[in-house]
């Protein structure tokens, strides 16, 4: 058979061990065994909140089960259409494999990856903030494409983008803006891209032509299951109301709907004018302040907490995590793992998958080499 058959081959068979360990197979298939019946249970809908859970570990699970187990047949028949067709001297066929095996190794990798999303809230919907930096209408432009490459992604990944809050700009773009993004494992993916995103390029706005340089930081934190308590106090809160702006309906600018609480003794902000009624726009914030607050303590643990503070103080030099540079050469480039591509306007578009897994393979194997230290 061809060395690079072969060789693709062995990769993928490594990457399957490494999904059947991520799995732990043997508790898994017992699990699913327990969710299967629980699932079965006519009284299960009689408690909604903890159906939805069941259900959706259920789908997960098996889910994961179902791609392991595809990639392994997948690979089965690739090699049996490789050595039927070396057998029988048919060189379209044994081309055709290779094609298939080196596809297969692209979609084992990427299983490898989503199976290393077991944080603690790595399954659930995650809210996405976007706060444009100094700089004026350049700056709030680029918030807004920021916002759009998030969207754009999250759609062509099947994921479902729901409109909480939106600040717009004087001129063009956005102060602010909030979005929740609804799938599976939208947090694991998209936790990395908290931080500062810097922009490079011959500004629209200036009649000269001049290159600037901007700046919007990006905030992403877990939609919170019910059964996770998290305390907040009435009297740490202040609740202010203020006349939705921007892309809200018919009510905008016309009732005092729109709801911003901050926790003062965290200084947390969260705003929310997706309703027309004012008690429900408040009812959504006070989720959003309950993800704040559990995201903030998922970073405490991870002893990531002033990391993360020094980004949010500053929105400039120094705290970027990726800048993208469109003149006078065409460059994104990730700061943190190295990432990066000459494809400016794929990434502007939704192309960020490249970024997502390798932040996410640094993350896993800086978490090995640590316990290799330790060990």
């Amino acid at each position: 058979m061809r060395a690079e058959i072969e060789a693709a081959a062995g990769e993928i068979r490594s990457s399957l061990a490494l999904l059947r360990r991520h799995l732990d197979w043997d508790n898994a298939l017992r699990r699913l065994d327990e969710l299967n019946a629980l699932s079965e249970d006519p009284t299960l809908w009689d408690k909604p909140e903890k159906a939805q859970k069941v259900m959706r570990e259920r789908t997960h699970l098996q889910g994961s089960m179902d791609g392991y187990k595809a990639l392994e047949r997948e690979l089965d028949d690739a090699l049996t259409l490789a050595e039927l067709g070396e057998m029988e001297g048919d060189n379209a066929s044994v081309d055709e494999a290779e094609k298939l095996i080196k596809e297969l190794k692209a979609k084992a990798g990427q299983r490898e990856l989503e199976s290393l999303l077991s944080g603690e809230a790595d399954q659930n919907d995650c809210y996405l903030e976007v706060h444009a930096g100094a700089g004026g209408t350049e700056a709030q432009d680029w918030a807004q494409i920021l916002l759009r490459m998030y969207t754009r992604w999250a759609e062509q990944h099947g994921y479902k983008v729901e409109w909480l809050e939106e600040s717009a700009g004087e001129e063009a773009g956005l102060k602010s803006a909030s979005i929740e993004i609804k799938g599976p494992n939208a947090y694991g993916w998209l936790k990395s891209e908290s931080g500062v995103h810097r922009l490079v390029r011959i500004s629209p706005f200036d009649s000269n032509a001049r290159r600037h340089t901007s700046f919007s930081s990006v905030w992403v934190y877990p939609v919170i299951d019910d059964n996770i308590n998290i305390e907040i106090l009435d009297k740490d809160l202040r609740v202010d109301t203020f006349r939705a702006s921007g892309a809200g309906g018919q009510h905008i600018n016309k009732t005092d709907s729109a709801i911003r609480i901050t926790h003062e003794p965290t200084g947390i902000v969260v705003s929310c004018q997706a309703d027309r009624s004012q008690h429900r726009n408040r009812a959504m914030a006070m989720d959003m302040l309950k993800a704040r607050m559990y995201e903030r303590e998922l970073r405490i643990r991870e002893e990531k907490a002033q990391a993360v503070a020094d980004a949010k103080t500053d929105i400039g030099w120094g705290h970027q995590i990726r800048s993208y540079v469109l003149q006078p050469y065409q460059m994104i480039k990730d700061l943190r793992t190295g990432a990066e591509t000459s494809d400016s306007q794929g990434v502007l578009d939704g192309d960020i998958d490249l970024f997502l897994s390798a932040s996410l393979a640094a993350k896993v194997h800086g978490g090995e080499e640590e316990e290799g230290a330790k060990a």
